[in-house]
Formats: C-alpha cells, sequence, structure tokens
C-alpha cells in the first residue's frame, strides 16, 4: 500500500510530464521522454552548473586556508535552505491540505501509511533540491582536495543529514502555511504577496552573491573564528564533509531525533489539520439597500474577481502592475543621471532618453496581458456569457477594460514621473504621457481579438490557457517587437525629424490601431466569440 501511495504521490508532482493539460490527453512517450530530459538539463545542467561554478570559487580558497569546514557549513547551508524552500509550498499542498485528503480517509487505508507516503514524498522532493547544490560541492572537494575514504563516506552521511533537516524545515514551514492558510479570506493575494517577495529576495542575494563569496574569501579566518566560538554546532557540522566521523555520528543521532520527533508530531495532528474546513465567520444579516449595477459593470466586476481569486493570472499576466510604478519613481531618483548618460552615448540623435523611456513604457505595458487569456479560461463554461441578455461586445470590452484599467494607471504614473524627471519641452513631455497610454489601449484591444481568434477551450488546468496559449505569446512578444521598433527607428532615422513629431506619428497610429480593432471586436469580433464552441 505503501508503495502504490508514494507512485501516486510523485505522479501527482510531475503530473505536467505525463498529461498535457492544453491538449486535455496524456502525452505520448517520446514527449514524455523529452520532458524528463528537460528537467534533468534544467536540475543538473543549469543549477548543477551554478552550483558547481560557486564550488570552484570557494574551495581552493578556503581549504588552503584550512578552513574547509567553513565550505562545507556554507554549501550545506545553502542545500538546506535551496531544499526547504524547494519543496516548501509542494509540503504544504501535498501533506497538510492535499485535495484528497477525504476520499483517502474515508478508505481503509492505515493513517500512517498516508503520512509515510506523503512525508517521503516531501524528503525526496527536499532531497532532489538539496542534491542540486550539495553534491556539486562534495565532488569538486574531492577533485581539488583529494578524496579517501573517511571523506567519502561521511560526506554521503552529510547528504543524508542533510535531508533530514530539509523534511525537518519544510515539515514546519508546511505546517505553519497550512495553519495561516486556513485562517485566510482571500488566499490569492497571499499567495502572489510572498511569491513576489521570494522572487525580490533571490534577486536581491543573485546581485549580492559576488561581493558576499569575494568577503568571505578574504575574510575567512575572521568569520571562521567567529563561528568557532558562537556557533560550535556549525564548525561541527561542516567538520562532517572533512571526514571527522565523531561529528558525523552526532548529527546522525541528532537527525534519527529530529525525524522521529516529525513523525510522532505529524501522527497526533495530521487528521486535525487534514479535516479541517478553514476559518467560518458567523455573519449577521443586517438589512440594507441593494446597488444595481449596469450591465457593463457586472460583466466588469466579474472579470476583475477572475483576476484576483487566481495567484497564476496575477503572476503571469499582471506582473508589470508593480514594474511599472517602481520604474517611474526610479526615474524621479535617477532620472537626470539616466538622461545624461544616454545623451552621451546618442550624441548624434537629440532627447533620445525620453524616446527610449516611452518605448520603455510600451515594453511593460505589454507585460500586462490579462485580456489575451480572458476568452480562453472561460472554458467549459464559454455558453455563460454566451447565453447572457447583454450585447457580446460589451462582454469583450469588458475584458479588454481590466488590462486598460489595471494598467493604465500605473503608465500615467509613471509617465508623470518621466516628464518630471527628463529635461524636455513641453510638447514632448506631454506626448512622453500620451503616447504609452494610446499604446496601453492598444495592447489591451490587441489581447482581446487575439483571443478570440485563437482561442483554448479544452484545458484541464488555467496555467495552459495563461502560459502555453498562442495568443500571449504573440500578445507579449509583439508588444515588445513594437516597443523595440519604436526606440530603434528613432535611433536609425526617426531622430531627423526631431522627437516630438517621431512621438506623435506613433502616438496617433497607436490611437488608429486601438480604434479599429474597438470596430473589429464591436462587429466581428463579437460575431466570432458567439460562433465559438
Amino acid at each position: 500500500m505503501l508503495k502504490v501511495l508514494l507512485k501516486k504521490q510523485l505522479v501527482e508532482v510531475f503530473k505536467g510530464y505525463f498529461y498535457d493539460a492544453k491538449k486535455n490527453r496524456m502525452r505520448s512517450k517520446w514527449a514524455i521522454a523529452a520532458w524528463f530530459v528537460f528537467f534533468f538539463v534544467i536540475m543538473v545542467g543549469m543549477l548543477g552548473g551554478m552550483f558547481t561554478a560557486l564550488s570552484l570559487t570557494l574551495c581552493r580558497g578556503l581549504a588552503d586556508a584550512g578552513m574547509g569546514w567553513l565550505y562545507f557549513t556554507l554549501m550545506g547551508g545553502g542545500a538546506i535552505l535551496l531544499g526547504a524552500f524547494g519543496s516548501v509550498f509542494n509540503t504544504f499542498t501535498s501533506l497538510y491540505l492535499a485535495k484528497d485528503n477525504d476520499l483517502l480517509l474515508s478508505m481503509p487505508i492505515p493513517v500512517r501509511s498516508i503520512i509515510a507516503a506523503r512525508l517521503l514524498n516531501v524528503w525526496l522532493m527536499g532531497s532532489m533540491y538539496a542534491a542540486t547544490m550539495f553534491f556539486p560541492a562534495l565532488i569538486v572537494y574531492w577533485a581539488v582536495i583529494g578524496a579517501t575514504a573517511a571523506r567519502i563516506v561521511c560526506g554521503l552521511l552529510m547528504y543524508l543529514i542533510i535531508t533530514a533537516i530539509v523534511l525537518m524545515l519544510s515539515t514546519l514551514l508546511g505546517w505553519v502555511v497550512a495553519r495561516i492558510s486556513l485562517k485566510l479570506k482571500n488566499k490569492s493575494f497571499v499567495t502572489v504577496v510572498v511569491s513576489l517577495l521570494f522572487i525580490g529576495g533571490y534577486y536581491f542575494f543573485y546581485f549580492k552573491a559576488q561581493g558576499l563569496i569575494k568577503d568571505i574569501i578574504l575574510n575567512a579566518a575572521f568569520y571562521g573564528a567567529k563561528i568557532k566560538g558562537a556557533a560550535y554546532g556549525l564548525y561541527l557540522f561542516g567538520r562532517i564533509g572533512e571526514g571527522d566521523w565523531a561529528a558525523a555520528a552526532i548529527f546522525l543521532a541528532a537527525s534519527a531525533l529530529l525525524a522521529g520527533g516529525v513523525w510522532i508530531v505529524l501522527s497526533r495532528s495530521f487528521l486535525k489539520i487534514a479535516t479541517s474546513s478553514g476559518r467560518t465567520d458567523r455573519v449577521r444579516y443586517v438589512e440594507k439597500p441593494a446597488r444595481q449595477k449596469s450591465a457593463f459593470g457586472a460583466l466588469l466586476g466579474k472579470e476583475f474577481g477572475r483576476f484576483t481569486a487566481s495567484p497564476n493570472y496575477m503572476l503571469n499576466c499582471g506582473l508589470a502592475v508593480l514594474l511599472i510604478p517602481t520604474c517611474g519613481v526610479l526615474l524621479l531618483i535617477k532620472g537626470q543621471a539616466l538622461c545624461a548618460a544616454v545623451d552621451r552615448v546618442f550624441t548624434g540623435q537629440p532627447d533620445s532618453a525620453a524616446v527610449i523611456v516611452c518605448a520603455a513604457f510600451c515594453l511593460l505595458a505589454s507585460m500586462n496581458d490579462m485580456a489575451a487569456p480572458s476568452v480562453s479560461l472561460e472554458g467549459k463554461n464559454l455558453w455563460i456569457p454566451q447565453s447572457l441578455p447583454v450585447a457580446p461586445r460589451a462582454v469583450l470590452r469588458a475584458k479588454a477594460s481590466v488590462q486598460l484599467i489595471l494598467t493604465a494607471v500605473p503608465v500615467l504614473f509613471a509617465s508623470v514621473c518621466a516628464a518630471i524627471a527628463i529635461p524636455a519641452s513641453p510638447a514632448l513631455k506631454l506626448l512622453l504621457c500620451a503616447m504609452p497610454l494610446f499604446f496601453t489601449a492598444f495592447s489591451a484591444l490587441f489581447g482581446t481579438a487575439l483571443g478570440v481568434r485563437m482561442p483554448l477551450l479544452s484545458w484541464t488546468n488555467e496555467t495552459a490557457p495563461i502560459k502555453q496559449s498562442a495568443s500571449v505569446s504573440i500578445a507579449l512578444f509583439g508588444g515588445w517587437i513594437i516597443s523595440a521598433a519604436v526606440a530603434g527607428l528613432y535611433l536609425w532615422v526617426g531622430y531627423k525629424m526631431g522627437a516630438a513629431l517621431y512621438l506623435l506619428l506613433w502616438t496617433v497610429l497607436s490611437a488608429a490601431a486601438a480604434l479599429a480593432l474597438l470596430r473589429w471586436l464591436d462587429t466581428r469580433g463579437s460575431r466570432a466569440f458567439m460562433a465559438l464552441d
């Protein structure tokens, strides 16, 4: 039974490799093999190669300074963090709040078998992530310093110890996330915020990594003395990789105790968490007048509700809502220095900075592509908007309006910031605000038209129309190409007519294209939408 349950858990984790949610059918054997080869290349080739380069940078310097233990402490600690955070959300969904909890608990399956299968799944996922960082470090150390029997055996034991610590941390963090999730009303925004914090933290440490590595190598003796004095356990942890049998025995015993503790605690709390229904508020009815909405207002509210209810939708199609005003604030702070640098590079093309910034705002605006998958996201429920007693054009306009509203407001804010920061004529500053707004309208209507012409309605997972549909790809990359053309054509020949006239032509072109797309959506597009099935 344990083997069957574990197989089920692993199939759920790698479901996308076996099943094509876009076409709603199983993949061929060759496609499955290709996906696993791709996964192997990413995990071993890209991540493993990156950590191999990091290990080569650290290993020789620390080992020559007698700080081999510090090398293993750093790489082992990094492997623990990578394993824990790589598997924590898998822990949250598969261990505590899995969708099949009710089904499995209603079957004659021992609860301990369910817990064991899910713990093994968490352990395997965490071990996989930890291995991508620790094994390159271990192999580099054996190749550079030398491989003895003690170093090989203790190195492998250190990996087992790391996986036990990862299991404990993943289980603990997953439990915390599960408990918080049960008390929250709007989980989508929490998921988005956590994802953004993780992405921000990743890029922060990525850009700081080179300086940190250099500082550690130059001050290895200082940091080593501090760790030995204040955190002797970390010193013993690093000594395992150097072949210290006593340190390996101590940590192995402690890891066994931790694993046993996790089993005991989870055995006692699993049923309570797995069967919890979450927060239920008691609401007292208070009579109040209902506010009547227009048909378009109701449709717009429905589209906003769909967008805010899906973390995948918000993260993949609406990230520029935050990026655009951030760029505007940065321009207020660094705008003059940026313009001076651009003017020094393009001395023969006056006002290049204003045109390049305008093109950059257009590029960022095209990164918001909520309209492109909006028709496809109706899926099997497409008949509902088709059968409503409203004009089809109102449905399509509502879908385009979500992207227009969520993008135009940040674009206007950023454009005003740019107009304040960039030295230019009043006419050029006005066009710097107007042109991105008209391009935003064009982008929203263009994405809606693509959604009508190239719908993907037979999906089983919403990530298929959001990430894998042709309409999203064309809307995104098409916007990038046009934005690049705005800047490139000006630097090539457009500067001869002046920046103001050049941006005016693009503004008129964007407005004309937007009006043409709006007319198409109101007429032929509406008929095409009603003919979809």
